[in-house]
């Protein structure tokens, strides 16, 4: 492969790796918006949780900026897109299902351009993140079922729950996989 073409190659993959960055510094501007707002309502579990995933979403963004670096590239600051502020409780869940679902069908993409380009390290740095966006959207789409089939009565259970997560690094995928530091 001549060097014109392995730059060019790098040049597409930290693209997409950028791109990917910014969709993750939207999803923990999201996430921790949702965690106040949530806290705010007296849903400390479901707050606990989006915490817990937006630590997740920190570790993705710091993942991506760390292959960025490797490549000689510049990580990207911005976000994709900014915190959508103020959602009803109803609404959050759904919003963030469709969020974590786009992104899988992204990952999915970027992680076959990198193929494409040779670097089947980056690829599989995104088939890995793919697999903790899943147990995200399956989170957010259990909990929008739960409110929708079960109202009141769930959330009620919910109210007044604590939200704190003491420190925990560990972020809501490891935890959910039964995982420790």
């Amino acid at each position: 492969m001549a060097k014109t073409s392995k730059d060019e190659a790098k040049k597409k993959v930290i693209e997409v790796l950028n791109k990917a960055r910014a969709m993750e510094l939207q999803a923990i501007t999201q996430y921790m918006n949702q965690h106040y707002g949530l806290d705010d309502m007296d849903y400390g579990e479901l707050a606990a949780s989006m915490k817990l995933i937006a630590i997740d979403e920190m570790r993705h963004a710091e993942t991506f900026a760390e292959r960025i670096k490797e490549l000689d590239g510049e990580p990207t600051v911005e976000p994709a897109a900014k915190a959508v502020k103020g959602q009803e409780i109803d609404k959050i869940f759904p919003f963030d299902a469709d969020l974590e679902d786009y992104t899988i069908d992204e990952y999915n993409r970027f992680a076959e351009i990198c193929r494409e380009n040779g670097d089947n390290l980056t690829q599989k740095i995104f088939k890995t993140i793919i697999e903790e966006e899943q147990s995200h959207f399956n989170y957010f789409d259990n909990v929008n079922n739960h409110i929708k089939e079960l109202g009141s009565s769930y959330l009620g259970r919910i109210a007044g729950t604590p939200s704190s997560t003491g420190l925990a690094p560990q972020g809501f995928f490891i935890r959910e996989q039964g995982q420790s530091d």
